[in-house]
Order: structure tokens, then sequence, then C-alpha cells
């Protein structure tokens, strides 16, 4: 198992030419694109985004092994050559993306971890960008740990809710993509509701847009 994980949420939203086909060709359709997101990923999960969105219809998260300096070259070259193939009836929308990396603010790992390669998909995934302000990296680290824990406390108390942290640094608008799994929403946004009550509120820049998605195998995808 790879070190270092690359992480790609990707949404996109169908075109009139896709509505203008007949259902049996838009089944067909969506059966060439799952089994492209299949092949440009090590692992895909499908997700449906609307009516929770408007601007967009489905989501893809892919991920890949990111161990080597080259995979990031590999995996995005990979993935753009297969939605090149899509792009009469599909229109890339949001795509948030980053590496997974140990977090300063806690040791080791936690049975709330989400991890793409293993364990069943819950019903329900929340993704968005997250970025903290200058006032927040100027601070010294035990003043950050302190805000920290006590964010890292709230979050385990609900202990049904799984999250994934990664790091996009330098390589997109943001500095980071957080993303939840879950069974049920209003719990989570009683947490999120919480959270925002915490002094680390204090130093959020952005946290939008704010993506929530159902779970969808491969064949619930393709039927529609």
């Amino acid at each position: 198992m790879a070190q270092r994980l690359l992480n790609l949420y990707a949404t996109y939203v169908y075109t009139d030419d896709f509505w203008h086909l007949s259902p049996e060709e838009r089944k067909s359709f969506r059966e060439h694109l799952a089994s492209d997101a299949e092949e440009a990923g090590e692992v895909t999960h499908f997700y449906s985004t609307f009516p929770t969105r408007t601007d967009c219809d489905f989501l893809i998260w892919s991920a890949w092994g990111a161990d080597e300096t080259d995979s990031g070259a590999n995996a995005f070259q990979t993935y753009a050559r297969k939605v090149e193939r899509w792009r009469q009836f599909v229109k890339p929308v949001h795509t948030f993306w980053g590496y997974t990396n140990p977090s300063m603010y806690s040791r080791g790992k936690s049975e709330q971890d989400m991890d793409p390669f293993e364990g069943k998909r819950a019903t329900y995934l929340t993704v968005y960008p997250f970025s903290k302000t200058k006032e927040w990296y100027v601070k010294s680290m035990d003043a950050r740990q302190g805000m920290m824990n006590e964010h890292i406390k709230l979050g385990k108390q609900y202990f049904d809710i799984k999250q994934l942290l990664i790091y996009s640094f330098g390589l997109q608008d943001h500095e980071f993509v957080v993303s939840y799994e879950m069974e049920d929403l209003p719990r989570f946004s009683e947490l999120v509701k919480q959270l925002r009550s915490t002094e680390a509120r204090l130093f959020t820049l952005l946290d939008t847009p704010l993506i929530t998605a159902f779970y969808l195998d491969k064949e619930s995808y393709i039927n529609g």
C-alpha cells in the first residue's frame, strides 16, 4: 500500500447533447464513461450531486498511490485522455485534488480516517476546499495545537462520521480539501455547526463551494 495517496474529486454536468440522446443511448454513454473512469483511477467511486446542487450532476472520486515523483503526471495524463472522450456529453465543473500527508496535530491513524481503497462507502459524501488565514500560520505551534485539540475532541464525539484531509498547498487556489462520509446528514450538519463555534473558526479564510453527494455503485450510476 502506498504511503502517500493522490485524491481527485471531480464534478460534471451533462450537456444538452446528452439530454437529446434516447434513454438507451444515455445509458450506453454512462456505461462507457464508468468503464473509462475505472481505468483512469486505481480506485474509482461514483456519486450523484443533483439535486443537492444545480451546477453539476455527478461526482467521480479517483485515487492513486503517489509515492513516486511521476505518479501525479501519469495519473493526470491518463485521466485527461479518458475525459476527452466524454466532452460532447459532459462538462467538468469542479476539480478538487491533493495528497495525503501525516497530520501535524494528531498522531497515528484513527478509526475515523477515510480510505478510498478500503472499507464500504457511506451513503453520503461531502467535499469542500479549505484555507486558513495568514494570521493562523504566524501563531506558535503550541497555540495552533491548543485550538486543534478542541477541534479534534469535538470531532471524536461524532465517531460515526469519517474524514479525509488532503493537502493542496501551492497546487490549487486553496490549501486543503476536506471530505467526510456519513449515514446521517442532519447529524453531520450538527457537527459542522458545533465546529464553527470553536476558536479555530476565527482563522478560516475559505470553505466553499461545499459539494454534498450520495453514493452510487457502478450499476446504479449506469442505470441512472
